[in-house]
């Protein structure tokens, strides 16, 4: 893409950056760590003016790590399979040598100067930590300066806006973003990506422990590389507090073909529009061609109850994590009145006006769906639903005078399940919509991780990308 025109987006055309399949040119010597890490700031000095995917480089400490990487695989003693791989962190996580302001007013200039779990794990597997990603503000719904890499005149999603944008444009190979409604998944849909929202508590989110379901994961350009990231952090941090942990083998699961699908329908089916729903059914048929028996809501009383359940996902989600974080967000609001915006202020107000019993009967409701997923284990593999409600859209700001947008990085609906009943997700880039991506996800039980990515991989390999 050049300046601020809008391309076309081919999933059979476009060709992801990737890490994996760049590690034979560094055994032999033919390329090295330092050399790609070059190739990825010179992408991102032509790109980075539109897509604005990032909230802080450190391009003198990423080329000393490249740099130590190079030597490592020089001599043939590299940390892991991601030693030398140029990364972005979202800016909620703390990096020591890097600020982490949050995309908040708020926390302009804060710089802890330590590393989250995750970011330290990732150093130790030898990661080039290149820079910060831009966050909505608090990994809300207010957006920050991040273009779609497809369409600047569109969102890259959220609040992973930053991680998705620079994977989707080449910047860098993986990123790590953070989910409680949708924010992994929504933003890889809209700009392209593969990548894993895990089980709950599978990576160690270090510092970021308020709220109950919040996750780490990874965005990637390919289904190894995104396994690969999530594996060495998890083998060397571990998950959440109280967590087991990331379940699945050291490098990524090799393609399995699905014997039995559910196709999950969320309240956001009635939503779509007709060119995602006729892709997403293109993809669908050819399962069916493949053998891959599919069940949907009508099908089965249990499916039924399971899709009644997830119904109210988003505003669960939302009150839930709302309420979870209020004191928090009180506390910053009174210490700075003019640091949080007025979607912020607006959110902390609906927190504020619930109570206890509020907060237990969005548990109870959250527990109820948790059963009636893990009713459906014995019926299908996984789950496939679509990604994202069809392609990101446009997003020119609020007007002065007229309500704030409700929904400014797009519509969570498709991915407010998987956050709520605490399972695993892969998102791949099966379609575009008029030029631009749409997600299909597979979603599993909890800690069958490997499972769903497996399929995921399947998915990829197999069917023939749609286009609408």
């Amino acid at each position: 893409m050049d300046g601020m025109q809008p391309s076309t987006y081919s999933p059979r055309a476009f060709r992801a950056l990737t890490w994996h399949d760049a590690l034979p040119a560094f055994r032999d010597g033919t390329d090295t760590p330092r050399a790609y890490l070059e190739r990825c700031l010179e992408t991102i000095a032509a790109r980075e003016g539109v897509v604005q995917a990032w909230a802080a480089l450190n391009e003198k400490g990423a080329r000393e790590a490249a740099d130590a990487s190079t030597a490592r695989w020089k001599a043939g003693r590299p940390l892991s399979a991601i030693d030398g791989m140029p990364i972005g962190i979202k800016d909620l996580l703390e990096t020591r040598d890097m600020p982490t302001e949050m995309g908040c007013a708020a926390y302009r200039g804060n710089f802890p100067k330590r590393d989250n779990a995750a970011v330290w794990a990732l150093r130790q597997a030898g990661a080039v930590v290149l820079g910060k990603t831009v966050t909505t503000e608090l990994g809300s719904v207010h957006p920050g300066p991040t273009t779609n890499p497809f369409d600047p005149r569109r969102t890259p999603g959220g609040s992973s806006s930053g991680s998705a944008a620079a994977v989707g444009a080449r910047m860098v190979p993986a990123a790590i973003g953070t989910q409680v409604v949708g924010s992994i998944i929504r933003p890889a849909a809209f700009c392209g990506n593969v990548a894993l929202k895990p089980s709950q508590g599978a990576i160690n989110r270090g510092e970021r422990q308020a709220t109950s379901q919040s996750t780490h994961g990874v965005h990637a350009g390919c289904i190894e590389d995104m396994w690969q990231v999530a594996i060495e952090i998890a083998r060397r941090a571990g998950g959440d507090r109280g967590w087991p942990g990331l379940f699945g083998p050291p490098v990524a699961p090799a393609a399995a073909r699905p014997e039995r699908l559910i196709v999950m329908e969320t309240a956001g089916w009635e939503r779509l529009d007709a060119a995602s729903r006729g892709a997403f059914e293109a993809v669908l048929g050819q399962l069916r061609d493949r053998g891959v028996a599919l069940l949907r809501r009508g099908d089965h009383p249990w499916i039924e109850a399971f899709e009644r359940a997830i119904a109210e996902a988003q505003r669960v989600s939302t009150l839930i994590t709302a309420w979870e974080n209020r004191w928090a967000i009180r506390n910053l609001l009174d210490q700075h009145p003019d640091g949080l915006s007025e979607r912020a202020k607006a959110g902390l107000a609906a927190a504020e006006a619930m109570s206890v019993a509020d907060y237990q009967a969005l548990l109870a409701e959250r527990e109820e769906a948790q059963r009636r997923h893990a009713a459906l284990a014995p019926l299908a593999d996984a789950l496939i639903s679509l990604a994202c409600p069809g392609p990101a859209p446009v997003w020119e700001g609020d007007k002065p005078g007229q309500p704030l947008s409700p929904r400014p990085t797009g519509d969570t609906v498709f991915n407010a399940p998987s956050s709520m009943l605490f399972a695993p997700v892969v998102t791949v880039p099966l379609m575009a919509v008029g030029g631009l991506p749409v997600g299909v996800q597979v979603m599993g039980q909890t800690h069958t991780d490997a499972r769903v990515a497996a399929i995921a991989r399947w998915l990829l390999e197999t069917l023939q990308p749609v286009e609408a």
